[in-house]
């Protein structure tokens, strides 16, 4: 296994603005539909993945255009970050036809094929098998397309993430395998989940290349995605890409997270937030800031009266799209 090294020029201020005003949309779109949830607006199950946009926004904005990716059951940020308006979104989760799935997916299985998204997964570890042959498809088709997985660091200990990577590896498959560690596999804590410190340790069995970054710092995010998705893009193989971040909500809303301490949860908050980092970063004044923050706000207040007003399936399209 061999290191792969990360870009190293800087993105432009007024690029990173643009992608710190796509990491506040997200963040808003979530800290919403958890308000709606619990309001009893929306089905289903609801996981969002608060303090992890840097990585949505950072990988998704390195992948090129024809490339495509496989989400976890936290998929929001990762779909917004690749262009499916929030409206769309928004829609899909409160089930209405005008949702980017038509109503069919809801919270954990976004899709949108048009913009390379193949799907959100309630199976931990579900999308990867999926982009191992979405990037074999690629290689026999002599496409420059890459494919990549989103996963957290409790899916390393499954079979089909060693399954998918050794396939991946054997046959030189542009594929990315981006591992979010965010040191916590549901309510169990990477030290009593995994037996290595580094998780690109995982790799080592298969002699895939590895990179790893600051998940908590878009622009080294950016940096080290677009290094792993040239490299997969080249023809020489898959990437496994490991960003360490944190998790400043529960596992699911309405998690009480007992199993964590609450100074390490507060702790979390008020010093691993991606998007104050790459606030202050770029000096963004406080005029600015509140300015930037009630305009997104109120994109997702109509997001939600949009999703509100859609319009709901009928009983019999249960039935549509039922292959087996």
């Amino acid at each position: 296994m061999a290191r792969l090294e990360a870009r190293r020029e800087a993105l432009p201020d007024e690029r990173l603005r643009e992608l710190l005003r796509e990491m506040l949309l997200i963040r808003r779109f979530e800290e919403k539909v958890e308000e709606r949830f619990r309001a009893g607006e929306l089905p289903g199950f609801l996981h969002v993945a608060i303090g992890e946009e840097a990585v949505d926004v950072g990988v998704c904005s390195a992948l090129g255009e024809h490339d495509v990716f496989a989400s976890t059951h936290r998929a929001h940020g990762h779909t917004i970050a690749r262009g499916t308006p929030v409206n769309a979104v928004m829609a899909e989760l409160y089930g209405k036809r005008e949702g980017c799935c038509g109503g069919y997916g809801g919270s954990m299985h976004l899709y949108d094929l048009a913009r390379g998204n193949l799907g959100a997964n309630a199976v931990v570890g579900g999308g990867l098998p999926a982009i191992v042959g979405a990037a074999l498809a690629f290689q026999l088709r002599g496409e420059q397309r890459v494919a990549l997985a989103f996963f957290g660091d409790g899916a390393t200990g499954s079979g089909v993430f060693h399954e998918s990577l050794n396939l991946a590896q054997l046959w030189k498959v542009p594929a990315v395998f981006c591992c979010i560690d965010n040191g916590w596999a549901e309510s169990t804590p990477a030290a009593q989940e995994l037996p290595v410190e580094d998780l690109s340790a995982r790799a080592l069995a298969y002699g895939m290349h590895s990179l790893d970054c600051d998940g908590e710092d878009m622009e080294d995010v950016w940096r080290a995605a677009t290094a792993a998705i040239e490299h997969a893009r080249s023809g020489a193989g898959p990437v496994f890409l490991l960003c360490r971040t944190r998790r400043l909500v529960g596992h699911y809303v309405g998690d009480p997270q007992v199993y964590r301490g609450q100074d390490e949860l507060k702790e979390a908050v008020a010093r691993h937030d991606p998007i104050e980092h790459l606030r202050e970063r770029l000096r963004v004044p406080g005029e600015e800031w509140e300015a930037l923050d009630a305009e997104i706000v109120q994109l997702v207040e109509g997001a939600v009266d949009f999703a509100k007003d859609g319009t709901d399936p009928d009983p019999e399209d249960a039935l549509k799209n039922v292959y087996a």
